[in-house]
């Protein structure tokens, strides 16, 4: 059995509504907001980065299942937005969690998906016997350039799962990916802000992807959309997740525990898993969970979730994913550029 053993989160106490944007924005702005179907979203504090939430949600993750932090061999860090080109996001993790040095530890990249490729790899290591235990994280500050759409959904937060084969509170049944070379969303060396194919982003990239990941995976399991107790799907916006539910002919109430992004934004590296930690913070032992990434570029990892009776022992350890979004304050769009540091000289 390999499976999670603990998860945490981390996500920041500012947010910025979306009408706030609208009102810098004008007439065109309150056309983008009504669109994507986000209400506020998170903003990173001035000493936040995807480093120091990657050690909070950590932490965390280590508390929940109170584990000797030395027991973990394996530290995979997913984000686009690491804090050094050159220098791993991994090794500050390790550190500040109190992990051996006898480790392996990477950054990964691969936009939206690469905290559950993160676990993929942790999964494999601990399957093999090569590590005990492994932490995959995915976390982000996301980027949107001032007035752009995704302004409006770029959010920050953070989701560590440790993986491994005892004291698992969910067995990761299998996990399925589906992979194309689709420039739907980039942003090259130097750029600020990244760039989108507006439309194309939702059909054959998000919608393509996470629709044949997650089929790829019952059919691989032999199970049906009825079998799945919950669905949590990447989160650009607060409605793609429903129309991809549609389409895979899954109840849309299973969706709504994890569907975060109306109230903190797009999270990418995160979006999915912080998802997936708030269904973990409910869940009954043997609920099924779907759980499919999408990363841009493109990809998704679709997995296959048991939770196990373990997990009630467990319950109430750490704040759950509704007390960190309860805990907030609001920002002004003025509070907001100097937080993001969006303004540029010239």
């Amino acid at each position: 059995m390999v499976g999670i053993v603990g998860y945490g989160v981390h996500i920041p106490r500012y947010r910025i509504k979306s009408e706030e944007i609208a009102r810098i924005w004008g007439d065109e702005g309150g056309g983008v907001k009504d669109g994507l179907g986000i209400m506020e979203k998170s903003v990173p504090g001035m000493d936040e980065d995807a480093a120091t939430m990657a050690v909070e949600a950590s932490r965390n993750a280590v508390r929940y299942c109170n584990i000797n932090p030395k027991r973990i061999n394996a530290i995979f860090v997913g984000s686009e937005s690491h804090p050094y080109a050159v220098k791993p996001t991994a090794t500050i993790v390790a550190e500040a969690v109190g992990a051996t040095p006898h480790l392996t530890a990477a950054d990964m990249q691969f936009a939206c998906k690469a905290g559950t490729t993160a676990i993929q790899c942790c999964m494999g290591m601990c399957t093999s016997g090569m590590i005990e235990y492994g932490l995959g994280i995915g976390t982000d500050v996301s980027q949107g350039r001032p007035g752009d759409a995704l302004e409006y959904s770029a959010g920050a937060g953070s989701a560590a799962f440790i993986i491994g084969n005892d004291g698992v509170v969910a067995e990761i049944d299998g996990t399925y990916s589906y992979t194309t070379d689709t420039p739907d969303f980039w942003r090259r060396p130097g750029m600020d802000f990244p760039s989108h194919g507006g439309r194309f982003t939702g059909e054959p990239a998000y919608f393509k992807h996470t629709v044949n990941a997650s089929k790829g995976l019952m059919e691989k399991l032999g199970l049906k959309p009825s079998d799945f107790d919950y669905a949590v799907f990447h989160q650009p916006n607060g409605k793609f997740p429903i129309q991809v539910a549609k389409m895979l002919k899954i109840e849309v109430g299973k969706v709504k525990q994890g569907l975060l992004a109306p109230l903190i934004g797009n999270t990418y590296s995160a979006a999915s898993l912080i998802g997936l930690a708030s269904v973990l913070d409910v869940a009954k032992p043997g609920n099924r969970i779907l759980v499919t990434s999408f990363g841009s570029g493109a990809g998704s990892d679709s997995f296959c979730i048991t939770v196990t009776d373990r997990i009630l022992e467990r319950r109430g350890k750490n704040r759950n994913v509704i007390q960190y979004i309860g805990d907030k304050e609001y920002l002004d769009y003025g509070m907001y550029v100097k937080q993001r540091r969006t303004l540029k000289t010239l």
